[in-house]
């Protein structure tokens, strides 16, 4: 075997130059809300945050310009898809700190992580006082980090061409993404398109009921990205059965493969329904819903539709890593709220916004385990595994094993380490499925109606490190630790 290429660090420069000139772009956005909002405490830091960042993009790329981009090994396309996410989060994190809105960089940082990996975990403790234009900018690291900003780039940008697969690739680690077309450049800008179209309908139905122009947008951004971060203190208590009702159904959406949407589009209907993982994704849902339903209705004395929709919005909220609350759950039956947490283990669909294990990979498990029995009654047998009528091969069975043991064993060392910081035993292992999951809220002191903002500051850094890991399903970030990637 021929030894691997030496990463070509002029490359992943340039090309990590691109991606945060797009990222200062974004950042204009919020502007236009500072002065329509006559915020002018935040125009300066907002203003001094694009700079920054654009500053820091343009250097990147200037200096490294020459360097020819067509080839992109996938090692420069998991040290630049890593580096890339970090970056955004330590440059996204100015407008919260230079604003004052977070005083301190950790918490801004993390704050920024959160919102860019999905994850919803907040350190804030009065939402409502935070100024628009940064709480626009919050919700916007959640809508660009649900798509993914290279893949933004990819659509918006020819620069990248063909080594855009590998980074592509990197991006989604482990998720065997569908591409939609034979060009990858329309493949993105049709997700995105996708994307997009179900953000602005969320909006217009979001203003239906009631709310403002900004308020929708901010959750329309939270919810297509399933992020979780709201604009009010006690996220989407307060608001009508009507937009709990429409959130449930975006964030259900959102938790679907958008290569599945796109074939819906087409009118593949068929192709739809006999989705193993979709069927899968909606009888989850369907049973742990009932459950709570019935649980809720008799515990606590609330009429059957409230029932169903606090337990309905619950367990949409949490299996698609979305992480927007309407009760304090861990105020019901403790049975009630297990299931919840064991819910934090699922996760949405391959190819969605959702982060977490994914539910094909629980349904290939438990497929294979089921399969297992008969191997172990019929020694002879040759019995393959089947999804969607397709025979899985060994190494993808194996990769996903790989995962979901690494995943557990993340899981304990992360509630390990927070119970070292002074968590207890609930909190701890609350934190750490929350943040490798990219969930958000979780169970005992960073519940759903308790934050982030009393873990100490090494904490904070360890599980922004989680989001991460969690977003770019591990493998992703944990490659770059290995001697081996690192060798000529």
């Amino acid at each position: 075997m021929a030894p691997s290429k030496q990463v070509k660090y002029r490359l992943v420069f340039k090309l990590l130059g691109i991606l945060l000139i797009v990222l200062s772009g974004a950042m204009v956005l919020s502007i236009g809300w500072s002065l329509y909002y006559e915020e002018k405490d935040t125009l300066i830091p907002l203003l001094a945050s694009i700079m920054m960042t654009l500053f820091t993009g343009l250097v990147l790329y200037y200096f490294n310009r020459h360097e020819n981009h067509k080839n992109i090994s996938i090692k420069e396309g998991y040290l630049i898809v890593s580096l890339t996410w970090v970056s955004m989060s330590m440059l996204g994190a100015l407008p919260f700190y230079l604003s004052g809105a977070i005083p301190a960089y950790t918490d801004a940082f993390f704050e920024s992580i959160s919102g860019f990996t999905t994850t919803g975990a907040s350190i804030l403790n009065d939402i409502e006082a935070v100024p628009h234009s940064i709480l626009f900018w919050r919700s916007m690291t959640h809508w660009l980090g649900g798509m993914g900003i290279i893949l933004l780039t990819l659509a918006i940008l020819p620069i990248l061409g063909v080594g855009g697969m590998q980074l592509f690739t990197a991006e989604v680690s482990g998720s065997t993404p569908n591409k939609l077309h034979p060009h990858l450049r329309d493949t993105a800008r049709r997700l995105w398109s996708i994307y997009l179209g179900f953000t602005a309908m969320q909006t217009f139905l979001l203003m239906l009921g009631g709310m403002d122009f900004f308020h929708a947008i901010n959750h329309a951004f939270s919810t297509m990205a399933t992020g979780g971060f709201s604009t009010q203190n006690d996220s989407i208590a307060s608001y009508s059965p009507y937009i709990q009702y429409v959130i449930i159904f975006f964030m259900v959406m959102a938790g679907i493969s958008f290569a599945m949407h796109y074939f819906l589009l087409k009118g593949q209907f068929r192709r739809v329904l006999s989705n193993e993982e979709l069927r899968f994704y909606f009888s989850v849902i369907g049973v742990i819903t009932l459950i709570l339903t019935i649980g809720v209705f008799f515990f606590h004395q609330a009429g059957l539709e409230e029932a169903f929709r606090l337990s309905l919005f619950q367990t949409v909220s949490i299996a698609t890593t979305t992480g927007f609350v309407t009760t304090n759950y861990l105020q019901w039956h403790q049975f009630l709220w297990f299931l919840i947490f064991l819910l934090m283990f699922t996760g949405g669909c391959i190819g969605s916004t959702g982060g977490g294990v994914k539910m094909i990979r629980i349904w290939i498990l438990i497929k294979n385990t089921r399969l297992e029995i008969k191997r172990l009654i019929h020694p002879m047998a040759v019995i393959p595994l089947i999804i969607d009528r397709k025979i899985i091969p060994q190494n993808i069975l194996t990769n996903f094993l790989a995962f979901f043991l690494l995943y557990i064993m993340l899981f304990f060392a992360g509630a390990g380490i927070m119970s070292l910081f002074g968590l207890d035993f609930t909190s701890s292992i609350g934190a750490s499925i929350a943040t490798l999951g990219n969930i958000g809220p979780a169970i005992g002191n960073v519940g759903p109606v308790d934050n982030y903002a009393h873990i100490p500051a090494a904490g904070k850094w360890i599980l922004s490190f989680f989001m991460l890991l969690g977003r770019l399903e591990l493998f992703t970030v944990l490659i770059l630790f290995s001697q081996s990637f690192w060798k000529k």
